[in-house]
């Protein structure tokens, strides 16, 4: 009896340990949650499934997608973040952007929140291309993440990143011109410009597409002016 017990404390002390320098992981419990969309904000869905009402962390990307989905069946592949203090899940439309975002966890300094960030700014293809050319420019403008975190990300996921499969139909060159993604200096105006239409509920990396192209065509536009034509465009 002695034994068993010495061998059930260890087992305890064991996990605790575990669970402790792994606080920050994310696991694959849960593969997928499908049910009806009840609920649909920027940043959360709320999926009832079985009568249970599942609150799933979304990316800009994701909510975008899921514009017009009310009352409808989705389907939504999740990653839990089990920490000591919250059970929290995010939910992906594919495995292949839910493969990038539990791969950009496994880099020192970035959480959920920060990764989910990532992924709101640009869509999976063009993270994987930012990060498979070394583009520590575009990567370092989103919210939250430095210039060193951002470099750290490219050093640790640049030879892994290709090998993620977004699915057929998402996926970007990796060779082609990295200007591309920010075409325009960045501004006051422009950087105000694109804050307010992720606000509104719009894709990071589309209003910033947009907002180029009409400081482009009119530079001297002002910020309302901007965002004014910016939603006629989106």
């Amino acid at each position: 009896m002695r034994k068993i017990d010495y061998l059930c404390a260890l087992f305890v002390k064991t996990l605790a340990k575990k669970r402790k320098t792994e606080n920050r992981q994310a696991y694959i419990m849960i593969d997928y949650i499908k049910g009806r969309l009840t609920e649909l904000n920027p940043t959360c869905a709320v999926a009832e499934a079985a009568g249970v009402g599942y609150e799933i962390n979304i990316t800009l990307q994701t909510y975008t997608q899921l514009q017009g989905s009310d009352g409808q069946d989705v389907k939504l592949y999740t990653s839990e973040i089990i920490r000591e203090d919250t059970h929290d899940l995010f939910g992906f439309l594919t495995k292949g952007e839910r493969a990038l975002f539990i791969m950009l966890l496994t880099v020192s300094g970035i959480g959920a929140n920060t990764a989910r960030m990532i992924m709101s700014a640009f869509n999976a293809a063009e993270v994987r291309q930012i990060i498979a050319t070394g583009n520590a420019r575009a990567l370092s403008q989103v919210k939250g993440l430095g210039p060193k975190t951002a470099q750290r990300v490219i050093v640790d996921l640049k030879d892994k990143v290709l090998k993620i499969d977004l699915g057929e139909g998402t996926d970007a060159n990796p060779g082609q011109d990295d200007a591309r993604l920010f075409p325009v200096e960045d501004s006051p105006v422009k950087s105000e410009a694109v804050s307010a239409l992720t606000m509104l509920g719009f894709n990071a990396a589309a209003s910033g597409k947009a907002v180029d192209k009409i400081l482009k065509q009119t530079p001297e536009a002002t910020v309302e002016q901007v965002i004014r034509t910016a939603l006629k465009m989106l």
